[in-house]
This record gives structure tokens, sequence and C-alpha cells, in this order.
């Protein structure tokens, strides 16, 4: 694909990942996502594909979004290339905050040197499984903050955000890697709808780290995905972390940077 009709592709891939298991409400001028079960999750609770131009229009779509997610915490709007800039514009000037995640893009072999080591890799079914992967996702979330990556989440913040990757599957598979008897990793695959697939969620024990466990789990999701339908693979990264650089170095190449307008709407 040449990049200007696969970058719709990727935002199509983008956004139907993060629909996935939410009630999807179309509008004229937005779509909005929904997750009453999980009121504190952004991923799960926002607005993309604005098309608002006018005054009218921006107030119309605000004022839905208020109609939409009434007793949330919070307001959030992705932007994509084919928002009005009056909009975003719109949002800064009503005290929204905008935040950045780098999108790679896979659309050849990995550049892995060598076989990936030889990592016992299983989907998550069970709710064994589903508890442990809660319990790494909120040893990701503590490290997070420490590293001032994002701020303090509360355990009920790990918990809702653990069940929302939950309700993705079966589309969404995720994947624990077990080293040495310990189940120490995950990672999960999504083919996408369109020939563009999305790795999402990857997280590996500190303890267990620097032994090339992560590329294991990397190799397996995009044959994974690639099995089911896809070409390219996306995988997302926050500027201010570090695995973008890993991702680089295997073969993914920057393709795009995406923002979303956020608020914390008053009690």
């Amino acid at each position: 694909m040449r990049d200007e009709g696969l970058l719709r592709g990727v935002y199509e891939t983008l956004e139907g990942y993060y629909a996935l298991g939410c009630e999807v409400i179309d509008d004229p001028l937005a779509r909005f996502v929904r997750d009453r079960e999980a009121a504190r999750i952004y991923d799960v609770n926002f607005a993309h594909s604005v098309r608002a131009a006018t005054e009218r229009e921006i107030g119309a779509v605000l004022e839905r979004a208020d109609e939409v997610f009434a007793g949330l915490p919070h307001r959030v709007f992705h932007i994509d290339p084919w928002t009005p800039p009056a909009f975003e514009a719109s949002l800064v000037l009503h005290g929204f905050e905008f935040e950045d995640e780098l999108q790679l893009l896979l659309e050849g072999e990995l550049a892995v040197a060598g076989e990936p080591p030889p990592v016992d890799i299983r989907p998550v079914d069970s709710d064994d499984d589903w508890t442990v992967v809660r319990r790494l996702a909120r040893l990701d979330h503590e490290e997070q903050a420490r590293r001032e990556v994002h701020p303090v989440w509360d355990e009920e913040v790990t918990t809702q955000m653990v069940a929302t990757k939950r309700a993705k599957a079966p589309d969404l598979r995720f994947w624990l890697a077990r080293a040495g008897g310990v189940d120490c990793a995950f990672l999960s695959s999504w083919p996408g709808r369109n020939g563009v697939g999305k790795l999402e969620d990857l997280f590996t024990h500190p303890d267990f780290r620097h032994r090339r466990i992560a590329t294991a789990l990397i190799v397996h999701c995009v044959a994974d995905a690639r099995d089911r339908g896809a070409g390219p693979v996306l995988i997302g990264a926050l500027p201010n972390d570090t695995p973008m650089r890993m991702y680089a170095a295997i073969g993914f190449r920057p393709f795009c940077v995406t923002h979303r307008g956020r608020k914390t709407k008053e009690p």
C-alpha cells in the first residue's frame, strides 16, 4: 500500500481495536465508544472520527459527548488527520490537554538475529490466566508510575483495564510467556479487519528482562496476526518510554504520531 492509503488503514485499525468489546454510537459528526463497566478507562470511553468544523457543529459534538459520557470523570477525543483544525483548536480553548503516541509499522519480516529463545507461549483463556495478566499488569502500572510515564493509578483502574482487554476476546488474543516455570510476560495480537494488524500491551517482569522473551512474544504475535489475515502490523509506544527503540531495531518503522485530547470533568 502507498502511505496515503495505508494511513487510513492504520487509523481504521487503531479505532477498531479500541472499539472491540465496547458499545459504539454513530452520530453524523463523530463516533462515540463507551464501556459503562469501565468508566475510568480512557481507552474505552472516547470519541473519534470527529468531522465538526463550524462553531455550531463543534458545540453540538461537545454537547453530545456530555450526554453519551454523562457521569464519567473525563472526556477524551481522538484527533486524526481528517479532524478539522477548528475542532482541535476548540479543545485547547476548553482546557483539554493533549497526549501523543508513536505508531510503528512492520511491513516486511522482522529483523531478528537468529532464532528467538525457546519460550513457552500460551493463549490467555482461563480465569487463572487472566489473574496472572492482572498481576503482571499491576507491576507494569506501578513501574511506569515510578518512572513518571503516567501518574499513579489505583488498583481499581488496573482491574478495569484488564477487564476491557478480556472483553475484546476472542478477536484479540492475549498471550502469556513462561520461562523457568514462571509466567513472566504478555502481549496481545489482533489481525484487524482491513489487512492492517495490531500488537498491544507488551510487558516483561523486570526479573526476566534481557533474555529476549519480549522478542519471542513479538515474533509469535506477528505470526498470529498474519496467520489471521494481517499484512502490515502496528505497534504503539509512548514517546517518554523506551520500547519504541527496540521496536525500530527489529524492523518496525516510525509511521505516524497519534494524538488525543483529554479533560477531567468537574465532579
